[in-house]
Order: structure tokens, then C-alpha cells, then sequence
């Protein structure tokens, strides 16, 4: 029997400790949402989907006005807020490429997955499209996490580019017990009750990170703490870390009728040719210390790299953010 397209389009990886879902139409990129499962508590994330990827954007004018179809910003804006951008690059790949095709490999204790995507809308008088973005994500046998990197090789000249992530993935309530915290490790306080997303806020109202403006944090940790099921103290934590502070050239934590949890990376001058990107690791923790100690077990990652063929890879590691930077011009 052939099962429903729903259920053919999925692609489920299994391990001792986590259960997940690659999708390969519909809402894709990164990890399905509802399915990263953490077998010792029962957990599962709240959201869309984890590392999901959206577009490429870079800082604009304030003072010209807004072209229809561009990115919208402004003082009443709830969505965007005041932080003046435009799109460079499109579509969104989550709500617009609508079909990817993972490569799924298998090594002697991780499992692999790559993805690519280009795109072929401009969205700017005199630029192009066609920039590549790739994401290989690396499933060990023996973490309550995953690794997972993001790859952008350009065609567009910037001052500024930045890819747009959702990191670790938006968190979906109701308001009603879903979530106990949200922790933001450069943000004073880092932990935050639930309480404080019950009404919605734009994201340069508060929790707002800014590559240059905010004080640079000693790690790039943003999670929350699922509620705990019955029979259990505290629930787990869900967290998404950014393995080079300095990839992150921006970070929102806001309500819009869910936690927007949005990353950009990147923000740096790039011509034709270059290639940034940030590697992330994300998975569950029982405490806010665990999460810190694999934070620093695999700090100044920028990128993620097979040692072999990528059909049958036979380890990984982290890249330096030296090597992976882009070609930054003056």
C-alpha cells in the first residue's frame, strides 16, 4: 500500500537517544516540526521546524521608501520591527522552495543529511540570484543532540549579507503550560518565565541581539524548557547554539503569536564567489549547565565538514571561523 503523500514525503532517522524527521515537501529545511523526539524524557519540540532556512537580506535605507514587494520595517511594524532591511535574494526556502531532495548517508556511528536549494528571485535593480545555499546536518548515535551548518556560496555583491535562520526553531502556545522558560545566554537576565511572551511585542522592544551593539556574550545559547510530563520535577531544554558568536550578526526573541526565535548570519561585506555560514548544535539538556558544557566542547565552530565521500562519510569536525569566513572587502 502506498501510504499518503504526507506520510511518503517523510524521512525519519532513529537513534538510541532521538527520533526525527526530515521532510522533503511542504515546509522544509532543517528538521520537521513536532518530531525531534528525545526518548529519555519523551519531549518533543514545539515548533515549525529546527534549523529552518528563509532567505538572504542586507541592511536598508530608512530615509527611501519602501518598494511594494520589499521587506517591510517601521515603528508600528509588530512583525519586523523597526530594523531597516531588504530582501536580496528569494524565495523563502521553509514556505516557497516547496520541494527539496535530502542526501542521506550513513557513517559507522552518525547518520547525514544534505540539502541544497538556490535561488532565482532578485529582488534589486542591478543584482542577481542565483547564490547557493546548502545545509548538512549530522545525526551521532550516541547525543540527545544534533549538529547542523549552513553554507552560502554568493553571487550577490553586499556591504552587509546575512542569511535568515530559524534558531533553534520558533516556539509555538497557547498560553496555557506549554513552555516554562526561555533562555537567552546574552540577554540580562539569560532565563525568562514564560510570562514574559504572553502578550506580543515587536523584536526591537526587548531581547533584541546586535553583532557590535550588544555586549558580546561568551556563548550562543537560546532554548526553552518544555513543561514536565507527569512524574517528573522539571522538563527538559531545548536549545539551539550558534557555535561561533561571532557568525551571528543578529538575534530576535519575540511574541508574535508564537516565539520567534530568528537568527541572521552573516552581516558582512561579500562579493560573487564568497561563502559564509555558522554550524549549530541542537538537541536536549536537562540543565542549563549541560548545555554550556557542550557549548564549549565544540566552541569556534563555523561550518561542518565529511572526511570522505559525502555517500559514505566516515567522520566530521568542526572548521575554524579563519577558514569558513567570507572574503571580506573594503
Amino acid at each position: 500500500m502506498t501510504p499518503p503523500r504526507d506520510e511518503a514525503a517523510k524521512r525519519v532517522i532513529e537513534t538510541p537517544h532521538l527520533r526525527l524527521e526530515i521532510a522533503d515537501s511542504g515546509y522544509v529545511s532543517g528538521i520537521r516540526g513536532g518530531t525531534l523526539r528525545d526518548k529519555a524524557t519523551g519531549a518533543v519540540d514545539l515548533g515549525f521546524g529546527l534549523a529552518v532556512a528563509d532567505f538572504l537580506l542586507e541592511p536598508a535605507d530608512p530615509n527611501v521608501p519602501i518598494p511594494e514587494g520589499q521587506y517591510e520595517f517601521g515603528p508600528n511594524n509588530a512583525v519586523h520591527g523597526n530594523i531597516p532591511k531588504r530582501y536580496v535574494e528569494g524565495p523563502q526556502i521553509c514556505t516557497q522552495a516547496k520541494t527539496l531532495t535530502p542526501v542521506i548517508g550513513r557513517g559507522p556511528d552518525f547518520t547525514t543529511v544534505t540539502m541544497t536549494y538556490r535561488w532565482n528571485v532578485a529582488y534589486n535593480a542591478g543584482s542577481s540570484a542565483g547564490s547557493l545555499w546548502k545545509q548538512t546536518i549530522i545525526v551521532p548515535d550516541d547525543t540527545r543532540y544534533i549538529f547542523c551548518a549552513d553554507r552560502v556560496t554568493t553571487v550577490s555583491k553586499s556591504e552587509a549579507l546575512s542569511l535568515r535562520v530559524d534558531m533553534p526553531g520558533h516556539l509555538r502556545h497557547d498560553r496555557d503550560g506549554e513552555f516554562e522558560h526561555v533562555y537567552l545566554s546574552y540577554n540580562d537576565p539569560s532565563i525568562l518565565p514564560s510570562t514574559e511572551f504572553m502578550i506580543d511585542f515587536p523584536p526591537d522592544a526587548k531581547f533584541l541581539y546586535t553583532r557590535g551593539v550588544s555586549p558580546r556574550p561568551k556563548r550562543m545559547i537560546r532554548a526553552y524548557q518544555v513543561t514536565a510530563r507527569p512524574g517528573r520535577d522539571e522538563g527538559p531544554w531545548l536549545a539551539g547554539m550558534t557555535l561561533n558568536v561571532d557568525d551571528v550578526a543578529q538575534a530576535w526573541c519575540h511574541q508574535r503569536g508564537y516565539v520567534c526565535l530568528i537568527e541572521e548570519i552573516g552581516g558582512r561585506p561579500t562579493r560573487p564567489g564568497d561563502t559564509f555560514g555558522a554550524a549549530y548544535l541542537i538537541g536536549w539538556f536537562d540543565d542549563i549547565d549541560a548545555m554550556n558544557r557542550a557549548y564549549d566542547d565544540h566552541a569556534g565552530w563555523s561550518g561542518l565538514a565529511l572526511d570522505g565521500p559525502e555517500d559514505k562519510p566516515t567522520g566530521y569536525r568542526g572548521l575554524s571561523a579563519r577558514a569558513l569566513s567570507p572574503v571580506v572587502v573594503s
